[in-house]
């Protein structure tokens, strides 16, 4: 790579991406407010890393809510790399109290891609219950699901942190922050956190509010199972800027780190990094990139959603990648996705996001740019 410095964009990129690098300088240009990180591996070799505008700078770190959910799909997928955790087997196998309320022939496959049921426990979590290694779990296995498991799927938004860091438990005897931290974050120097550690909270900076066009008059039909999910007794939380929340770091949305970080987890698992061979072999990533589901969110009430193992898998409405690609967005503009076929890791962290959220339109059109451009 080398050093791209232009008017408005700091960082380094592959001499192949000098259009890339140009419309990533115009972003900035045509929006004083705009600031955002991005980050790319190609077949495990760094390929871009540049940042720009007024809210961050190279080494900041945020939160890019639901984007964290990839450290969930990344560490399961090590469990069933070492032949520890078995897609097929039922959940109760490994966690016994999963059973209770007809529950008990819910497969690991279908509790890991939204199938279960269980976007909500009854009645609703609290925050105190859901930023707690064991307590919303707990309540969850309680609960009868909302469908019967299998015959639908709905974004488990934030529950899916919860029942995906109990299963690691009850597999590892450690939580999902322990085994990701011990096996993945630290041995591959990830600059991506579940619970902000003191030494690098002078990094962290804020995730802005969205600001809504004055144009814009739709407004969003939640299905009632969808309302139902977000109500949570008690004051509300922000999964992003409330330090009870970064600092314990929610698996499902309260992660903290950087483009860079993202990008380099995802090629240390698929690809490998400076020369080392990955933590997932092609099998695996196979199988846990494998779509699960398609069609109607009963959550979301969105037509065209599709999961993998965790993951979230590109689709017409958001097509950051091909048939085998899969990472996840955030509510506020980030993304973080892989395609085994290209080989490219990519990332992107943005300050504020573009109205109505999910992932920034810019950030889907690059990984889906970038995987062509690099394989051709």
């Amino acid at each position: 790579m080398h050093d791209v410095t232009t008017e408005n964009l700091q960082g380094r990129a592959d001499g192949r991406l000098d259009e890339i690098v140009a419309r990533l300088d115009g972003f900035l240009a045509a929006d004083p407010d705009l600031s955002f990180q991005v980050a790319a591996f190609h077949r495990g070799d760094p390929v871009l890393d540049a940042w720009g505008g007024p809210h961050l700078v190279e080494d900041s770190v945020m939160v890019p809510y639901s984007v964290t959910k990839n450290t969930i799909g990344l560490s399961i997928g090590l469990l069933v790399e070492r032949g520890e955790l078995d897609l097929d087997e039922r959940v109760a196998h490994y966690w016994p109290e999963f059973a209770a309320k007809g529950k008990g022939r819910v497969t690991v496959r279908q509790l890991l891609s939204h199938q279960a049921g269980l976007p909500q426990a009854t009645p609703p979590l609290t925050w105190a219950e859901l930023l707690d290694d064991h307590a919303a779990a707990d309540r969850l296995a309680e609960t009868w699901a909302f469908w019967q498991p299998g015959s639908a799927f709905g974004y488990h938004a934030v529950t899916i942190g919860n029942l995906g860091s109990e299963l690691v438990y009850r597999v590892t005897g450690r939580t999902l922050h322990e085994f990701y931290e011990q096996e993945i974050r630290a041995p591959y120097g990830i600059d991506f956190y579940l619970g902000l550690p003191p030494a690098h909270e002078a990094r962290r900076v804020p995730v802005l509010p969205m600001i809504r066009p004055v144009s814009d008059k739709t407004e969003m039909q939640p299905t009632a199972l969808g309302l139902h999910t977000w109500v949570t007794p008690g004051p509300p939380v922000d999964l992003a800027n409330e330090e009870v929340s970064w600092r314990y770091g929610h698996p499902a949305g309260s992660g903290t780190g950087t483009a860079r970080g993202l990008a380099r987890l995802f090629a240390a698992a698929t690809t490998g990094v400076e020369g080392a061979a990955p933590f997932l072999s092609a099998d695996t990533v196979a199988q846990i990139g494998q779509q699960q589901v398609h069609g109607f969110d009963e959550v979301l009430g969105l037509p065209d959603r599709a999961h993998a193992i965790i993951f979230q898998k590109s689709t017409a409405t958001v097509p950051f990648g091909g048939p085998r690609a899969f990472g996840h967005d955030g509510a506020m503009g980030a993304l973080a996705c892989v395609d085994p076929d290209s080989g490219l890791a990519f990332a992107w962290t943005i300050a504020r996001g573009a109205w109505p959220g999910g992932a920034d339109p810019r950030a889907v059109a690059l990984a889906r740019e970038l995987g062509v451009l690099l394989s051709s």
